[in-house]
């Protein structure tokens, strides 16, 4: 049954006594909650002026309050509840000041279904990642929502927002079944109600200012809800991009911090008189270098510019060691999960964040989904890096209990491959085989989540149209132990780069938007040399639907042999291989070498041609050929 979504404020003005109103409360978070968790407490942060000063009670069956917390500023009030046995049910918040009283209706909701039936995305599907703001506009109605903060659309402008929204997402679900994609990734819906200035604005929403609602600029939180259904429906995933390390200036945090220690280093915030320029004061940001938080000689001075530095003036540094903010920060993640049924959460940022405040959260998750899946961006290019923060590591000091980690190692090693002939030792298409050599250190290596490009480097085609190399990074990506993800846009050739602005990397769809001359969500808007490239894409992506040796099959990868590399996967009889002629010459792979595969094998399947390939003789490569075989 469809649950009906509401922001706080709506549903304390539908529901309080106004009878007492000197007390004053505008909103709690969050704005409503579900009985039958596996972890019965539940903190509530309720704002209103002077509230910190209330008592509490409340007379529901089996609940009670453990504790209330008054924090620094008069204006916030933590109430923690024990909801173990409570059913689901409006409940009364008695709010007492002296001999003032207010009484606030709160719901506790009935879940949909049991943590463990939640089943999160793995290494079986592949997501697509994908900019709301820059994918499709589905209405013109939220392009200009009174209330904001100013800004304004205009496509023009790489940097400004262009009014993608979530309806638009929706109107071309049918789009990424023809495509073959298994999951979506959006970059984050929530709200970021900052102001343009200087030609840049948020669109990209990694700025949060209110962790419970949708930017209207995107749609409502019922419409996000619907998505998800649709999505669902379509045998789609959907996966919600989540920032803990830092939150968007305009946060009402910000303007009256509920502590002192809420942010990382927010003293320079007096220096700028509120401001969120740093002129002249002792703001710190962060180094960008996440190897402190793992290296054993890590100085106290790296680690703390890595931890505690801002990202940016604009984005606040969440202090994830006070276990209010981090108790906030959990509880609203489990909230997106039971409210809209998200099948997943990319977390950006992650070691920025607090060791073991995140840990905290992983675990947590765990423990309430097993099932459920999440992938931590940990942007560092070498394997033992990214091996340290998956759950269970041994190399690590600590558990992280995240899952999935993202491999900027491939990323970064298949993007250097692709400009450079495969030699004997390192260059070309070596690199990629002594990335994977290191598979050892990670846990699950099916749960590393590889790509080729995102929305934070340049386009793997750069500004130009090497689909020979393009063909051969995909064919990877597809078909090693990996969990893959695609960047919108590529099986169509949109290229860019950062060297300008993100944005250039950052392009709207063509189609997506009212006015556009081009369609690529078409066979006919699109031109013959990306038809074949979605076509090619495609093929290869509704083969690994369900193909359990691509999934499930053990790994077998050659070293690189007169410029032909080789990658196997075997599972009950089956053999799939992935060949790539790494040089830009004519070349011959002598099949003697791979009949430990091949065995007696005479002819195989090439997927991505849809042709026989006899494999009792040698295999004959035109330059830069990539085939990928079935038998």
């Amino acid at each position: 049954m469809r649950r009906t979504l509401v922001t706080a404020a709506i549903t304390i003005l539908a529901t309080m006594n106004m009878t007492a109103a000197i007390i004053n409360i505008t909103r709690i978070d969050p704005t409503d909650w579900y009985a039958g968790m596996k972890n019965p407490q539940l903190q509530l942060m309720v704002y209103g002026e002077g509230i910190a000063q209330a008592n509490v009670s409340t007379d529901y069956p089996s609940v009670a309050i453990d504790s209330v917390v008054r924090l620094d500023s008069p204006n916030y009030l933590l109430v923690y509840l024990n909801l173990k046995g409570a059913q689901p049910g409006e409940m009364t918040l008695r709010f007492t000041i002296g001999k003032k009283k207010r009484d606030v209706k709160y719901t506790l909701k009935r879940r949909e279904k049991d943590g463990a039936q939640r089943v999160g995305f793995s290494n079986a599907d592949v997501l697509y990642m994908l900019m709301p703001d820059r994918f499709a506009s589905g209405s013109t109605d939220n392009d200009q929502v009174k209330g904001m903060r100013t800004y304004v659309n205009d496509r023009t402008q790489p940097s400004l927002r262009h009014g993608g929204d979530l309806e638009g997402i929706r109107q071309h679900l049918d789009y990424f079944n023809q495509l073959g994609v298994t999951a979506l990734w959006f970059t984050p819906v929530l709200e970021n109600n900052s102001p343009d200035g200087n030609g840049f604005s948020t669109y990209h929403g990694y700025a949060t200012t209110d962790y419970y609602k949708v930017d209207p600029r995107f749609g409502t939180n019922e419409e996000y809800r619907r998505l998800i259904d649709e999505a669902h429906q379509h045998g789609l995933k959907v996966v919600m991009d989540m920032i803990f390390n830092h939150c968007g200036f305009e946060h009402p945090w910000v303007a009256d911090q509920p502590s002192a220690d809420w942010f990382n280093l927010p003293g320079w915030l007096e220096e700028s008189k509120g401001t969120s320029d740093p002129t002249g004061t002792s703001f710190l940001q962060t180094s960008y270098k996440l190897t402190p938080v793992v290296d054993p000689y890590a100085s106290q001075v790296d680690l703390k510019e890595t931890v505690q530095g801002w990202f940016v003036p604009t984005m606040p540094d969440l202090n994830q060691r006070n276990p209010h903010v981090m108790t906030y920060l959990i509880q609203n993640s489990i909230w997106w999960i039971e409210t809209v049924g998200i099948d997943g959460i990319r977390m950006d940022t992650y070691p920025y964040a607090d060791e073991e405040g995140m840990a905290r959260w992983m675990k947590t998750l765990d423990q309430e989904y097993p099932n459920f899946n999440t992938v931590g961006e940990t942007w560092v290019t070498e394997p033992a890096y990214t091996a340290t923060w998956q759950k269970d590591s041994k190399i690590a000091k600590h558990n992280s209990y995240l899952k999935t980690v993202m491999d900027f190692s491939f990323y970064d090693k298949i993007n250097q491959a692709k400009d450079e002939e495969t030699d004997p030792w390192w260059k070309g298409l070596n690199r990629i085989y002594n990335s994977l050599v290191y598979d050892y250190l990670y846990p699950n290596p099916a749960s590393v989540m590889a790509f080729i490009e995102n929305h934070d480097t340049d386009r793997f085609l750069g500004n130009g149209t090497d689909t020979l190399a393009l063909k051969q990074a995909l064919a990877l990506l597809l078909t090693i132990n990996r969990t893959p993800q695609l960047y919108y846009g590529t099986e169509v050739l949109m290229n860019g780069t950062k060297e300008v602005t993100d944005g250039n990397v950052r392009k709207d769809f063509p189609g997506g938007f009212p006015g556009d001359k081009k369609n690529c969500f078409t066979a006919e808007g699109r031109t013959k040399a990306e038809n074949a490239m979605f076509d090619w894409c495609s093929r290869l992506l509704h083969w690994r639907q369900g193909n359990d040796v691509v999934t499930k099959g053990k790994q077998i990868q050659f070293i690189p042999y007169n410029g032909i590399y080789v990658v196997a996967r075997q599972y009950k009889g089956k053999t799939v291989m992935t060949i790539i002629n790494g040089t830009r010459q004519a070349a011959e792979m002598d099949v003697k070498r791979y009949a430990e595969v091949i065995g007696n094998t005479s002819t195989a399947r090439d997927i991505t041609a849809n042709r026989s390939v006899r494999m009792d003789k040698n295999i004959n490569l035109r330059p830069r050929q990539t085939m990928v075989l079935e038998f």
